[in-house]
């Protein structure tokens, strides 16, 4: 479990809508900067369908071997298999826990978790971490909840769920500290890496964040 809460720290979350040129030269960049873990999520106006969105995860999971990087793939349970990606995250309108975890087998499964309700169900259904937020207001994601900030990672620990918890939505420089010392494992960073007109430099101070606390 250990090594997976470290690959959790700093967690990237991108797909070509959030980037402002290649996004395998920007993967590349965020690697040099320190990110510990990938999420392809290929969402968004503009997003990339069929074997153009195929290719472009199988170059950037390719990025993310040649680093030792995991490689999640978001809520396309098929296309993660089909790649054998390391693991697969889903949300609550996505496919049952239950039955992603009987698909994938050992895969990390990472599931979105907005209540204590959702948590332990994810946890009994075969979670192996729990994404909760949004923890600030967000543009990334255009069906977005509303902002719960810190406080549901914190009732969450006070309930006691030990399981790796990464905070995500609208976090970028200076709000980390508040994730974290709420309980969380890791944060998911979108925005402020992907769009930052220095990656390596924003990636770096992120993780530099993250580290000192």
């Amino acid at each position: 479990m250990d090594s997976l809460k470290d690959a959790l720290k700093l967690y990237f979350v991108m797909g070509s809508p959030n980037c402002h040129y290649d996004p395998r030269q920007v993967l590349k960049e965020a690697i040099k900067g320190g990110i510990t873990l990938y999420q392809f999520r290929e969402k968004g106006t503009g997003h990339l369908t069929g074997d153009e969105k195929r290719q472009l995860a199988k170059d950037l999971q390719t990025i993310c071997k040649e680093h030792h990087i995991p490689f999640i793939v978001n809520d396309e349970v098929d296309l993660a298999i089909e790649l054998g990606a390391d693991g697969v995250h889903i949300g609550q309108e996505d496919d049952a826990i239950e039955e992603v975890r009987a698909k994938i087998g050992k895969m990390i499964l990472g599931v979105s978790a907005h209540t204590v309700e959702e948590a332990f169900t994810a946890i009994q259904q075969g979670a192996d971490y729990l994404g909760v937020g949004p923890m600030y207001e967000t543009k990334t994601k255009e069906d977005a909840r509303e902002v719960m900030g810190t406080e549901m990672i914190r009732k969450m620990r006070k309930e006691g769920i030990t399981l790796p918890i990464v905070g995500i939505g609208g976090i970028s420089e200076g709000r980390i500290e508040a994730v974290m010392k709420a309980g969380a494992d890791g944060v998911a960073i979108v925005s402020a890496i992907s769009q930052a007109d220095d990656i390596v430099d924003a990636t770096k101070c992120l993780l530099h964040e993250v580290k000192n606390l």
